[in-house]
């Protein structure tokens, strides 16, 4: 296949290019470099197997700009599309709500309206579990029937974009979308050569451990104790990106056998606390990380984590990593890249 990955540059998708390379499909990025690097390209052209080829190609620009989606779908024949591309931070859309309606939305209905005149109906979507909002208790682990609401004007967007793939998919049934959520992407490359790189203050665990432990950050704030789990820390469902970015590719495996919209959850099936994701990075880096306990903050939820049967029932995909190799795979990426991608 021929892919177009939207905002391919960042974190999870410069990840999924690699795997979508490795399965032996042609793939093309579409990134405007908002909130990422072009040097995560150059980097997986220096991973041992891509050496020789000057992969993927790039094209910097704008899915907001209609006439430059139309003009890469006007130069290459793609046969289906892998959607990142958008804005992702929880506290920022709370401050700026239209910013995140505008560009993830009308983002997203410029792909589909290139898409749809172009002849391309195979699409990937990039949701979250966010969608599953504040869960109760009852609902865990979250299958893909759960209650779902939005807490944020973030999560709102993925939730909304959702029911417009869904809609889309009845009113043509030429569509064929695979709305995968995930829970919470961690790890890196094994090479070292790539990983998570966050602009600012990092907004979720992993990277702001990483940097605390090496030494660009003080401290690592961990949101209450007193939660009903096994430490009093809240419990979640971290996936490494590994296995995330390889069920893209199950995902594009299935999506000719699955008409419509269909909603499959990505995660491990299994939650750890907060306390034994950091223990498990100190015993990856034989030394102590500082930290502190802090009050609660509002809306995080005790408990949430996956349940990933029909990724494993319709994909044929399960995670292979565990959480050593999460936490080994982190701190290779950032002893070898202090500052990231600045290096």
């Amino acid at each position: 296949m021929h892919i177009l990955v939207t905002g391919g540059a960042g974190y999870i998708g410069s990840h999924t290019c690699v795997a979508a390379l490795e399965a032996g499909h042609t793939v093309t990025v579409f990134d405007n470099l908002s909130n990422s690097s072009p040097e995560a390209i150059e980097r997986v052209k220096q991973i041992p197997q891509f050496r020789n080829f000057a992969i993927p190609q790039f094209i910097r620009a704008d899915l907001l700009d209609r006439d430059a989606v139309k003009a890469a779908f006007d130069a290459e024949k793609f046969d289906a599309v892998i959607h990142f591309a958008g804005f992702k931070a929880v506290g920022e859309s709370v401050e700026k709500p239209w910013d995140y309606f505008n560009n993830n939305i009308t983002g997203t209905l410029n792909l589909l309206a290139e898409m749809r005149d172009h002849g391309v109906f195979n699409l990937v979507f990039s949701s979250s579990a966010t969608v599953y909002g504040n869960p109760r208790p009852e609902d865990v682990p979250l299958r893909e029937d759960a209650p779902l609401s939005a807490l944020n004007p973030y999560g709102r967007t993925k939730l909304w974009i959702e029911e417009m793939l869904r809609d889309m998919a009845a009113a043509d049934p030429r569509w064929h979308a695979i709305l995968l959520r995930y829970f919470n992407p961690v790890g890196a490359h094994p090479s070292g050569l790539m990983g998570e790189d966050p602009g600012g203050i990092p907004n979720n665990l992993m990277p702001y451990i990483t940097q605390v432990a090496v030494g660009r950050l003080p401290r690592l704030s961990i949101f209450g104790d007193d939660y009903p789990t096994r430490d009093g820390t809240c419990i979640r469902d971290y996936i490494h990106v590994c296995d995330l970015a390889e069920g893209h590719i199950a995902a594009l495996g299935a999506i000719a056998r699955l008409p419509g919209a269909t909603a499959i959850n990505l995660g491990t099936g299994e939650g750890y606390t907060v306390l034994e994701l950091v223990k498990a990075f100190e015993r990856a880096t034989g030394k102590p990380l500082p930290y502190k306990i802090v009050g609660r903050r509002p809306g995080d939820a005790a408990v949430s984590f996956a349940d990933a049967s029909r990724a494993s029932d319709l994909l044929g995909w399960k995670t292979k990593r565990g959480i050593a190799e999460i936490c080994e795979d982190s701190w290779r990426w950032q002893s070898m890249n202090p500052t990231g991608y600045k290096n």
